[in-house]
């Protein structure tokens, strides 16, 4: 049974990755180019679903920018997606966001997310880091449609606060945390 579900999984992920690579692909996405093009349609798609993202970004030291992440697994399971790291608007670093998992999980999807770096030691932790794994280091509030609605430019207190938006497909389970962030070469 047990060799049964290892090779399921590994056919699962091999059909998922598959389709995956050979479907459309965001324009662009592999350039620097096109990443930042990719960036600029994801925040302004962020900002008119949540408002707030917009006045937080006004106090943010920089931005993290994920235009889009794919998540697959079937009991294994990975996530990978490229970003760009924004200081008063101009980019100024790329890098990809990196996570694996095991568990109870099968599916396939996609999604973006942002982190607002609102202190200097949050973004000199993601400077000096050899890569920034999401659940050590500065503290981060992931914001939902909810909490969204009560936050203001005083309540802002935390290091990082970070928006998941553009979810489509299908996958139990959705998060950052045990995600890795490094630092690439464009």
């Amino acid at each position: 049974m047990i060799t049964h579900i290892r090779w399921s999984a590994v056919v699962f992920m091999l059909a998922a990755a598959a389709a995956i690579w050979s479907g459309p692909r965001p324009a662009g996405a592999a350039s620097a180019a096109g990443l930042n093009e990719d960036a600029d349609a994801a925040l302004k798609k962020l900002y008119q679903s949540a408002p707030v993202a917009k006045t937080i970004a006004g106090k943010a030291k920089a931005i993290l920018i994920f235009p889009s992440i794919v998540k697959a697994g079937f009991v294994v399971g990975a996530q990978y997606g490229e970003g760009v790291l924004r200081k008063d608007g101009k980019t100024v670093g790329y890098y990809n966001s990196v996570a694996g998992s095991y568990g109870l999980q099968a599916g396939v999807q996609s999604f973006g997310y942002v982190l607002f770096l609102m202190t200097d030691s949050a973004v000199a932790y993601l400077d000096n880091s050899a890569g920034w794994e999401i659940g050590v280091g500065p503290s981060i509030v992931v914001v939902d449609k909810g909490k969204a609605t009560s936050m203001t430019t005083t309540t802002l207190k935390d290091d990082v606060y970070a928006f998941i938006f553009s979810q489509k497909g299908l996958m139990a389970g959705l998060g950052i945390q045990g995600s890795k962030i490094t630092k690439v070469a464009k």
